[in-house]
């Protein structure tokens, strides 16, 4: 499936309110302080770009955890200072994002301002959709510009509402995971190889089946790997198995030998007898013993894996290949890691748990694209529309705004 979305080429913007939505769902610790503003970061670009093409002011939206109504915790204070650190520009905080007081501060703000509204999601309609929420929103800008990829997987009122009342396009952030992805996607450098991981293999198997004809070579590692093992009839030990999705991976299975495709398992693993951090570890071949589990792929698959993966000249990696959160089970993933960092070809690194490998090796400039969007990538992936991208699309437009 081809996408094209309209950028911010395709919109005036000297002397318009630019309202944007970006994702500033940014990780914190206990005591509130950001952990990581990668996605902070990551939006700075297009509020800059848009500063640079004359916009009177740039409005920003955003969601911040899953709060139940309004929550102290949740609001986006903390966001804006660190904004403001990261962009040099001066932020207006809002502690609210519809009503009056919004629509004066909007108002009454200088030329070039930038004003960050409260965390969108203390409106419970918020998540389903709202058109009146919609509405409201867009009253504060003349053109919209979507630039939250993280959250583009989602028909929400501040993502594809305000994308159907409003002349809008792409920021740059989403334009280019776009472009990332229908570079894997459509006609992409062969041989594309695509690497799968993570615990449950329900999770993907939807992009197993978008991606199979597609691939050259699909490698497959974490959780997911043993119940595909399990219907080869290896022995898996106490290993992560989802029974129930046995006779889908038997059909998978099946379809890739029909097609000709490479589907590469683990050849060894790192077992250990109990899901602890401190549990000892040892290395086994294909067949796990009873009471044993795997808990990440051993030293003969990572070295086949990484064969395949520096061949390739178009790349995908989503999900890790073990539980590398823990340091004895963490050399599978980096192996995979810094194998795709050693790849020549187009290398796209999509998935919380990939990226935070990526970023805990310290291996991200090295990558050609990370992705700032775990669910909105795995659709991509899936084969699926993203609701807040298709809404760019002119022809999605409300008669009445339009």
């Amino acid at each position: 499936m081809t996408v094209t979305v309209p950028t911010l080429d395709a919109l005036e913007l000297r002397g318009k309110r630019v309202l944007m939505r970006c994702d500033f769902n940014v990780p914190q610790e206990d005591d509130g302080s950001i952990s990581d503003d990668t996605r902070i970061r990551a939006a700075v670009p297009t509020i800059q770009e848009c500063l640079k093409r004359g916009a009177s002011r740039v409005v920003l939206m955003s969601h911040l955890g899953r709060p139940k109504g309004v929550d102290e915790a949740l609001r986006l204070a903390v966001v804006g200072r660190r904004l403001a650190e990261l962009s040099k520009l001066a932020v207006v905080q809002l502690t609210e994002s519809i009503g009056p007081l919004v629509e004066a501060a909007v108002k009454n703000a200088p030329s070039g301002a930038v004003i960050l509204l409260e965390n969108v999601r203390f409106h419970a309609t918020e998540t389903k959709g709202d058109a009146k929420l919609a509405a409201e929103y867009a009253k504060f800008g003349d053109v919209f510009v979507n630039d939250a990829f993280g959250t583009s997987h989602r028909d929400e009122a501040s993502v594809s509402g305000v994308a159907r009342l409003l002349p809008s396009a792409a920021g740059l952030l989403v334009a280019k995971e776009i472009q990332a992805f229908g570079r894997v996607l459509n006609q992409p450098a062969r041989p594309l190889v695509a690497i799968l991981g993570g615990a449950k293999v329900s999770d993907k198997l939807p992009v197993i089946d978008n991606l199979l004809p597609k691939v050259d070579a699909l490698l497959i590692g974490g959780g997911m790997a043993y119940t595909f093992l399990a219907a080869q009839g290896h022995a898996v030990g106490a290993s992560l198995v989802q029974k129930d999705q046995l006779e889908a991976v038997k059909g998978y299975l099946a379809k890739a030998h029909k097609l000709g495709k490479a589907i590469h398992l683990p050849s060894d693993h790192v077992i250990a007898q109990k899901f602890e951090e401190a549990s000892p570890a040892k290395v086994c071949a294909v067949d796990i013993p009873d009471g044993w589990m795997g808990l990440d792929i051993g030293p003969a698959t990572r070295d086949a894996y990484r064969k395949v993966i520096v061949g390739a000249q178009t790349l995908v990696w989503n999900g890790p290949m073990g539980v590398f959160e823990w340091t004895a089970f963490r050399a599978g993933t980096e192996a995979v890691g810094r194998a795709v960092a050693d790849c020549a070809g187009y290398t796209v690194v999509g998935g919380g748990d990939s990226v935070a490998a990526i970023e805990l090796l310290g291996l991200g400039a090295r990558i050609k694209h990370i992705s700032t969007g775990g669910g909105a990538s795995l659709e991509l992936l899936e084969g699926k529309a993203l609701p807040g991208v298709t809404a760019l699309d002119p022809k999605q437009k409300s008669p009445a705004r339009a």
